[in-house]
């Protein structure tokens, strides 16, 4: 059974200190020198710290890290890393490298500037050995930092890189709780940490995709991404100044309908006069809560649903959005861009349920409000009603009547727009049924899927596919 492990900044940087096997260096952009104090003020760090570095100085950073088009971002820390690692194996490898397992950190941080007006935001990472002689392994995390106060950001940045070199040297085999650790002495309303990705030798059965789970559910961050490939995403960075199209969904499995909502709103939007070709990006979205099968996540059940998004080639986007206001919110937060979520008319009927909205003081209209108010239109696609056979579109759904002159004007405006490329073909698929019919071994659900998705499924036996 594992030891608890110490909780304060202090006494991690001073255990990392006396472990005789760990030596390394430490670079950082901004922010100060705040990770590496805690090892110097902590004690013995003589037996940890080979070398210490901040180049502040643009010119100054090109000259030692090549040049790059900003100097917050993931390409910038790779860059660090990759110098500042292969520098020390050169330097020490030699003389020590039988005995020693070592590593380089680095940050690159843009704190609160005086104006305020700056995205306070960071990138931190490790590569390191996990034990003398190995091959290296790397953990990359980008942070966003919610004090106030430069002076507090600095501090909270500290503490979240002590976490991570404490992390790399004693919980590497434990990811899972390598991630839970990343907080400690700090909370989640000081610091969010959006993205995570485990690479190298130490990490060969590590699943990102789990790991990007895992920060949203442990309340570290809001939402995560990930690509069709499994990559993670890092939100700012992939959507930054380009338009965004969602669908929100259960993917349980994805079907015809899936895809040909979100290739129709795709088409719609990319048409506008306002639009560019291939500006936009298109996302899977999974709320949370409709990942929870009896108040818990099935990992194998959201692997699933991951796998055969994959094979679809969607980006994946899991939040812990519930309302729609708050998605688009979110989206507005990581993007300058125009904003697109498309959604079944059932869906948009949902929206006008006042129920809806109880948690806000201004009810319906403050949530329509925050909605809408970012560059936001909602592409709806049409819905057949199985027990009328009529097919529900925008232009003929039924509202509340206090709320008709409302939706009109939605309407009107052009904030809800009826999609009119859709197959009617697609129109009697859904999820559950075709679920019902893969666990029952009834070959029709093969028809209601995209062929790669079909050949996921029977290949991997997903979904309970026998």
């Amino acid at each position: 059974m594992r030891e608890p492990h110490p909780q304060h900044p202090r006494e991690k940087a001073l255990k990392v200190n006396l472990e005789d096997s760990r030596y390394g260096s430490f670079a950082e952009i901004g922010a100060g020198q705040e990770v590496v104090r805690w090892f110097f003020q902590a004690g013995g760090a003589a037996g940890t710290v080979a070398k210490s570095i901040s180049a502040y100085d643009m010119a100054v950073s090109d000259a030692i890290y090549g040049k790059c088009d900003r100097y917050v971002c993931r390409e910038r820390l790779e860059a660090m890393l990759n110098y500042e690692y292969d520098l020390t194996l050169e330097r020490l490898a030699l003389d020590r490298g039988e005995r020693t397992a070592f590593f380089s950190f680095a940050n690159t941080v843009s704190a609160r500037n005086y104006q305020g007006t700056n995205e306070c935001h960071g990138w931190l990472g490790v590569r390191f050995q996990a034990e003398p002689g190995a091959q290296a392994s790397e953990i990359i995390i980008h942070v966003r930092m919610l004090d106030s106060e430069n002076a507090l950001q600095q501090e909270a940045l500290g503490v979240v890189g002590v976490n991570l070199v404490y992390g790399a040297c004693f919980l590497s085999d434990d990811p899972d709780l390598l991630v839970q650790s990343l907080l400690d002495g700090l909370s989640v309303n000081r610091l969010e940490v959006d993205m995570v990705d485990f690479s190298g030798a130490a990490f060969e059965r590590v699943d990102n995709r789990i790991l990007s789970l895992r920060l949203v559910q442990l309340g570290l961050s809001d939402a995560a991404m990930f690509a069709a490939d499994g990559r993670v995403l890092q939100p700012s960075e992939h959507l930054r100044k380009k338009s965004v199209l969602v669908e929100r969904g259960r993917f349980r499995p994805v079907t015809h309908v899936n895809i040909d909502m979100l290739d129709s709103a795709l088409t719609t939007m990319e048409a506008e006069a306002d639009a560019e070709p291939g500006e936009t990006v298109a996302i899977m979205e999974m709320a949370l809560k409709n990942l929870n099968t009896g108040g818990d996540v099935d990992l194998d059940d959201f692997i699933a649903r991951a796998e055969v998004l994959e094979a679809a080639g969607h980006t994946v986007l899991i939040s812990d959005y519930p309302e729609y206001h708050r998605l688009a919110s979110y989206l507005s937060r990581n993007t300058s861009g125009r904003i697109g979520v498309t959604m079944g008319a059932h869906s948009l009927a949902e929206l006008f349920d006042e129920s809806y909205y109880q948690d806000l003081a201004g009810g319906l209209l403050e949530g329509f409000g925050r909605l809408f108010k970012n560059k936001v239109k909602l592409y709806i696609y049409p819905y057949r009603d199985p027990a009328t056979g009529q097919l529900v579109r925008a232009d003929n759904l039924e509202v509340p009547t206090q709320l008709r002159h409302l939706y009109q004007h939605l309407m009107d405006n052009g904030y809800i727009v009826q999609l009119e490329r859709f197959n009617e073909d697609y129109l009697g698929i859904f999820s559950p049924n075709v679920l019902q019919q893969i666990s029952e071994g009834n070959a029709s659900w093969e028809d209601q899927v995209p062929d790669v998705v079909a050949e996921k499924i029977k290949r991997q036996k997903l979904f309970g596919y026998a």
